[in-house]
């Protein structure tokens, strides 16, 4: 069966990190291939950056895979701009395919990508894939007053403790929910949704090719896909912007 697919390379850990070497990447494409039942991916982005790893060892061998044509496009996630540039100086260097893409948190609530990454996207044109355009569900205002929804999924972290509850606290802490407050009152200004609102957003800047959404239930996709064609204007971007220079960086 041929097809286009899309994966995730998951591989040994150093220290807690991913293992981007040449033997881990090769058996991570194969074993995608094999469960996937297809023979190629579209675009393979490695989940989180190896700096112990040289990105001569690593871009060489998803070159051998695209080179193969089992990858057609190769990109990064949770990068840093340090790491972006490195990676692109190495493929050139080396006439080595490229990361085409980069996958980063990025939202209404957590708006880091813009400090570098965003103008390092623009010179060398590499495409923002965000993920988490809601902030982990907290932009729909459900953890507001500090709710803790049944089933939700930082009420589930919250209850695990440990690295999950750190997680859930870096979303959905004071600052994160004080920012969202003010963004539903934006919304409701406008006559938006603020999942609408927050999606929308999240799509429309010229580093962005498309944001990744995801939901619990069917019908959380209604607002959701209403932000598909549209264009937020001037004013209700510059609200936006008051609010995040208020409270900056709510996510840390």
């Amino acid at each position: 069966m041929s097809g286009p697919s899309h994966g995730w390379i998951t591989a040994a850990v150093r220290e807690g990190k991913t293992v981007l070497d040449r033997h881990n990447i090769v058996r991570a494409v194969e074993t995608s291939l094999k469960r996937l039942q297809t023979d190629y991916i579209d675009l393979y982005q490695t989940h989180w950056p190896d700096h112990g790893t040289p990105y001569e060892e690593i871009l060489g061998a998803l070159d051998e895979l695209v080179q193969a044509g089992k990858v057609r496009i190769i990109g990064c996630s949770n990068e840093t701009a340090w790491g972006l540039t490195k990676s692109l100086m190495v493929s050139e260097m080396h006439g080595l395919a490229r990361y085409e893409t980069i996958q980063n948190n990025f939202s209404l609530n957590n708006r880091r990508f813009e400090d570098e990454l965003a103008q390092a996207c623009r010179q060398e044109q590499v495409s923002l894939i965000p993920y988490s355009p809601l902030g982990g569900g907290v932009l729909s205002g459900k953890y507001n007053g500090g709710a803790r929804p049944e089933g939700a999924r930082f009420t589930r972290y919250l209850d695990m403790g440990g690295r999950q509850a750190a997680m859930a606290m870096r979303f959905a802490n004071e600052r994160a929910l004080a920012s969202t407050e003010k963004f539903m009152q934006v919304a409701d200004e406008v006559g938006l949704s603020p999942v609408t609102m927050a999606t929308a957003w999240s799509k429309q800047h010229d580093f962005v090719a498309s944001t990744i959404v995801g939901a619990t239930h069917p019908d959380q996709l209604d607002e959701i896909f209403a932000a598909i064609d549209l264009t937020l204007d001037d004013e209700v971007l510059q609200k936006i912007n008051e609010v995040s220079k208020e409270i900056l960086y709510p996510m840390g």
